[in-house]
């Protein structure tokens, strides 16, 4: 059994935190796990999960592609009366607070992290044709950058790399 410095250390030597989803993914599965997590994650750090958070998280964890905020207000209205963009955007800022989705700046719009809770260096590749995207937590990447930035005098707080190109199934 690791312990927690070991295990921290082995997530930054791991440089793909999800991939594009292949036929045999079990989305059902990968998605009752982030929530779990998530619930678990807001617990430990006595903040409350609560049913719009949860089911928030779980609208942008439906699909593998990002969710722009008034997709997510569309579908809360239809559910739930009184759903407001305030609302949407509280919980989205909460749960980007909390590391359990990233934005996709390119796109303005939400992933679910596949790494939650944990602060990691982020690098999306995002496809051009269908819109999933793949998160990378790749350390030297990061350092890499911090240190280009710190020669030319710039002190980087944090940086989400995103990458447009084409998904395996996209290529062919």
């Amino acid at each position: 059994m690791r312990n927690n410095g070991e295990h921290d250390m082995a997530r930054l030597h791991r440089p793909l935190v999800t991939g594009f989803p292949g036929d045999d993914h079990d989305h059902g599965v990968c998605r009752e796990t982030v929530l779990a997590t998530a619930d678990a994650i807001c617990r430990g750090r006595g903040m409350r999960f609560t049913r719009l958070r949860r089911r928030v998280l779980e609208l942008i964890w439906d699909e593998h592609r990002p969710v722009k905020a008034y997709e997510l207000l569309d579908r809360l209205r239809a559910e739930r009366t009184g759903a407001a963009p305030p609302t949407v955007y509280r919980t989205l800022d909460f749960l980007l607070q909390e590391g359990l989705i990233h934005r996709v700046e390119s796109l303005n719009a939400y992933v679910g992290c596949g790494d939650p809770g944990h602060v990691h260096p982020v690098q999306l590749l995002v496809c051009r044709s269908c819109a999933a995207v793949a998160e990378l937590a790749d350390d030297d990447v990061a350092q890499l950058l911090r240190q280009k930035a710190g020669q030319l005098g710039f002190q980087a707080d944090s940086a989400v790399v995103e990458l447009e190109g084409v998904c395996p199934r996209c290529s062919g």
